[in-house]
């Protein structure tokens, strides 16, 4: 198994986004630090497939304006929005 070696690194952030960094690392019961690095590690290591890219060129190209909006307010009802 490899280590893999870290290194200390200063970054000035937003009380605000601070704050809601710790919300959302609690919520998963990871510590802040574990949190941050792994929302990195995906944002640096990990691109969209050519499915996913598809879907988010669709997005932008307003294709779906005129699409009733999705109920966001659970899994289950954004699925039943989706027709699923």
């Amino acid at each position: 198994m490899e280590i893999a070696i870290k290194k200390n690194q200063s970054f000035r952030l937003s009380i605000g986004l601070i704050e809601k960094l710790k919300q959302l690392a609690k919520r998963q019961n990871r510590s802040l630090n574990n949190y941050v690095e792994t929302v990195l590690l995906d944002a640096a290591f990990h691109e969209p497939n050519d499915i996913t890219l598809a879907a988010m060129k669709e997005a932008e190209s307003e294709k779906l304006k005129n699409e009733p909006p999705l109920d966001m307010s659970s899994i289950e009802a954004m699925e039943k929005s989706m027709g699923l």
